[in-house]
């Protein structure tokens, strides 16, 4: 065969070839496109009528933002007294006087229910976190523990709230034990990754000490992962905070639960008061935390404020999934 037929040939392989890419390209695109319509009929979305309430939607809209209505494009800056006299009125941000101890509010109870919701799992995460990884537990006995904490990770947190409910009612208590439950399952996971990135150099000085198992684990591997530890911790934090939110939509108490009411009563500009109070609740303690982390992490620079807020409603819809 001469060279200008090889040549030929190998420019129909690749022709033929491109061809097959673009008709594989384009099967996947139908395919997904079929798929994509048929949630949508599963959904019923063709049957909601949504132009028929598009009026409702943006009378909806004027009334979330009574700063802009009726007097938009223009500012009536009495519109935001609205939103200052709910938060006032319902102590979204302080609370009263109970006695001698000061109340939280209703953002200081969602903020609560997040941190000792941390804090309760934490232990149990440590615990999972490190007999999970093949390090310390042989295999396969530590799959047992990596099995535990992907039921629990399988579980939402909201599910966890419903499971709950026979236990500690409605309320800020569930929502803390769904909370508590979810962090031994996520957190427990970081920790077992991490101590799977180890360097074996400080485990094997340990051992020819003579170390025991107990003393190798704490100074031989903890030791390597203290800082990544508190950062996962911090991390899991701001993610509990967020779940307190989505938790007390159900009646977990806090910030969702005045949302939840506000929306069941088509108080839209009291549930906008609320969305911002949240919004405050959650950037400064992302804020806090990244900061904290960012510390701690050499090299790793602060994220600053508008990318937290651009990246705030990703993050809170994935908080509402865990």
């Amino acid at each position: 065969m001469s060279y200008s037929d090889r040549v030929r040939d190998r420019y129909e392989e690749i022709v033929l070839a491109r061809r097959v890419r673009a008709l594989v390209l384009i099967a996947g695109v139908i395919a997904l496109a079929g798929v994509f319509y048929y949630a949508l009929i599963s959904v019923g979305f063709f049957e909601a009528n949504i132009p028929d309430y598009l009026p409702n939607f943006l009378n909806a809209l004027r009334d979330f933002f009574p700063f802009l209505a009726p007097s938009f494009p223009f500012i009536d800056p009495s519109g935001f007294l609205a939103y200052w006299a709910f938060i006032q009125e319902r102590n979204l941000i302080w609370g009263g006087l109970g006695g001698d101890v000061p109340l939280l509010g209703e953002a200081g109870i969602t903020l609560a229910m997040g941190f000792a919701g941390t804090v309760m799992g934490f232990p149990l995460a440590l615990l999972f976190g490190i007999l999970g990884s093949g390090r310390v537990t042989p295999f396969p006995f530590n799959f047992i523990f990596r099995g535990i904490m992907s039921s629990i990770r399988a579980i939402p947190a909201l599910v966890w709230g419903l499971i709950y409910i026979p236990l500690g009612g409605i309320g800020p208590v569930t929502a803390t034990l769904a909370i508590a439950t979810d962090t031994i399952g996520n957190l427990g996971r970081l920790f077992t990754d991490e101590l799977e990135e180890i360097e074996d150099g400080p485990i094997e000085a340990m051992e020819t000490t003579g170390a025991n198992k107990p003393q190798t684990i704490t100074f031989g591997m903890l030791s390597q992962v203290t800082t990544p530890f508190i950062a996962w911790t911090l991390y899991i934090f701001e993610i509990n905070v967020r779940i307190a939110v989505s938790l007390g939509i159900i009646g977990g108490g806090g910030l969702g639960n005045v949302l939840s009411v506000q929306q069941g009563l088509f108080a839209f500009t009291n549930m906008m008061a609320t969305i911002l109070v949240i919004l405050v609740l959650i950037i400064s303690v992302e804020i806090f935390s990244q900061r904290i982390r960012s510390a701690l992490r050499d090299g790793d620079e602060a994220q600053g404020i508008v990318a937290l807020l651009l990246g705030f409603p990703q993050r809170m819809a994935e908080a509402a999934l865990k």
